[in-house]
């Protein structure tokens, strides 16, 4: 099997879909597959000229052997490309729907939503991470449930969580400081817990949306609630396991979560969790595993906060539940051989090259 994995660059960078598709290549080619990671330049998923001119140079240099699967974060640079998707048999990968990401206005989510919806149809399979997006693409997107596999992530196995050994809570949150992990959501229900000891660590990247980085910093301040937040920045290897090991409590208030990888990594370590109901991130946990609040409620949040933050004997008896769970969730091989059959046979018809397709991208 040859796979082209197109993405937007830099294929490094920390987050719960990068960390998806770097060990799907890396399981893929151990079992012997062929696959090239093509990293496109530009802005996404708003894609600019630069991001669209990238599309089209990468797909011309695409080998006619080779089976291409697009990352949903790069996909709206191929419009215009629907012809040439199609006859190519190209598969999507799809996190979550760009057009369901909060931070943009209600035009540019409703011209992604169109976008994406037209290019969703021309693709030959679309390989999700959970049902509860299957189920979203289904319903709002018009995709038909024939062309949809789900492949969840895997994970690794992990040292079981000792906790910060008190007095109070240590509470981890893991996700890139964009509005849809609702890190200003989380801020605001624990400032209200001010007579409880609690301690929060934000392990994410503010690099994707400086603007919003800096006013959680300032959130922080303005609520009084600074010396018990640390903003950690990306961390990973034995810095981002040393601060799951001093954790207590797992919490993340997300909007939407097409998975929910954090959550997983938790149950994983044993580490009761507080999570959000939107998206596929609390069906990963049973209710004696944690909480469930629902999304944006931050006094709901705060309330079932309180019970966690205020009994270690609770989180302890959740800590067990959630490690039961955590032991069950699949590996990294198991999941990179269902992608490889859901991507199915490699072989296509020759690409039809981007310079005789006709361009229509709806942005002018």
């Amino acid at each position: 099997m040859h796979i082209s994995l197109i993405v937007p660059a830099p294929f490094e960078q920390v987050s719960g879909g990068y960390n998806y598709d770097r060990r799907m290549v890396a399981e893929l080619r151990a079992g012997g597959a062929t696959v090239d990671v093509v990293e496109l330049s530009g802005r996404f998923p708003l894609s600019d000229e630069t991001a669209r001119d990238a599309a089209c140079a990468a797909w011309d240099r695409l080998r006619d052997t080779t089976r291409p699967l697009i990352d949903s974060l790069a996909l709206p640079a191929f419009a215009g490309l629907e012809d040439a998707l199609a006859a190519r048999g190209t598969v999507g990968l799809v996190h979550h729907p760009t057009a369901l990401e909060t931070g943009f206005s209600a035009a540019e989510r409703e011209s992604l939503r169109r976008m994406e919806q037209r290019l969703y149809g021309r693709l030959s399979r679309l390989i999700v991470t959970s049902d509860a997006t299957a189920d979203r693409l289904a319903a709002e997107f018009g995709v038909d449930r024939a062309r949809l596999a789900v492949v969840m992530p895997g994970t690794d196995d992990a040292p079981r969580c000792h906790g910060s050994g008190g007095p109070g809570c240590a509470i981890v949150s893991i996700g890139t400081l964009v509005p849809r992990k609702g890190h200003d959501i989380l801020l605001r229900a624990l400032a209200r817990l001010f007579d409880l000891d609690w301690r929060l660590t934000i392990v994410g990247s503010p690099r994707r949306d400086p603007g919003h980085a800096a006013a959680l910093q300032a959130l922080a301040r303005e609520l009084d609630v600074a010396p018990r937040v640390s903003f950690a920045g990306e961390l990973t290897g034995d810095a981002l396991e040393a601060v799951w090991q001093g954790a207590d409590l797992f919490a993340l208030a997300t909007w939407f979560e097409g998975y929910g990888m954090a959550v997983a990594e938790a149950l994983k370590r044993g580490l009761p969790v507080a999570v959000c109901s939107g998206g596929a991130a609390a069906a990963l946990m049973e209710p004696e595993a944690g909480v469930v609040c629902e999304p944006g409620d931050q006094v709901q949040l705060s309330k079932a906060l309180r019970r966690l933050i205020f009994s270690s004997e609770l989180r302890a008896d959740m800590a067990e539940v959630a490690w039961q769970i955590g032991q069950k969730l699949p590996n990294w091989t198991t999941q990179a051989q269902n992608l490889a059959r859901e991507m199915g046979d490699p072989a296509a018809p020759p690409a039809s090259r981007a310079a005789e397709a006709v361009r229509d991208d709806g942005q002018g």
